[in-house]
């Protein structure tokens, strides 16, 4: 069997460090994910995928991202369910991270967060490929790594 799922998309709000009473380290967070076709107004939807993430990786992607951080996220699916306190069977169904890469720097998250507050009319596209055509070099500094 095969339970793999492979996302990127940008995190909906600040991840908040939790650490559960055995101690171990745990972050939800929601991924909004564009849809590969645009809607009749011409923009592209997203779906909001619920993830988890466990331990030292918790600890990480909290001091590395940040509300519209770009990431890709490689886990698994998971369902759960439980009775909530007036007794109804609540289905969760999340996401389980067990590995995840920052797909910009730094630098370029707040150039975009500049620009998007300046102009929010982008098309649905909240990423430029620096790659693109340019046949450059490209300088990495210190800045750039996440650690």
């Amino acid at each position: 069997m095969i339970n793999r799922a492979v996302l990127t998309g940008r995190l909906t709000k600040d991840p908040e460090l939790r650490t559960t009473k055995s101690g171990l380290s745990v972050t939800a967070f929601n991924l909004a994910v564009d849809r590969q076709y645009t809607n009749s107004q011409g923009k592209r939807d997203a779906d909001f995928i619920s993830c988890v993430i466990w331990r030292k990786a918790a600890e990480n992607f909290c001091n590395f991202t940040s509300k519209g951080s770009l990431v890709g996220i490689d886990g698994r699916i998971q369902t759960k369910n439980y009775d909530d306190k007036d007794g109804k069977k609540v289905y969760v169904t999340e996401v389980v991270v067990d590995n995840f890469a920052l797909l910009e720097s730094k630098k370029d998250r707040q150039n975009n967060n500049a620009g998007n507050n300046a102009n929010n009319s982008n098309n649905g596209n909240n990423s430029q490929d620096p790659f693109n055509g340019s046949g450059d070099t490209i300088d990495i500094t210190d800045d750039d790594l996440p650690f």
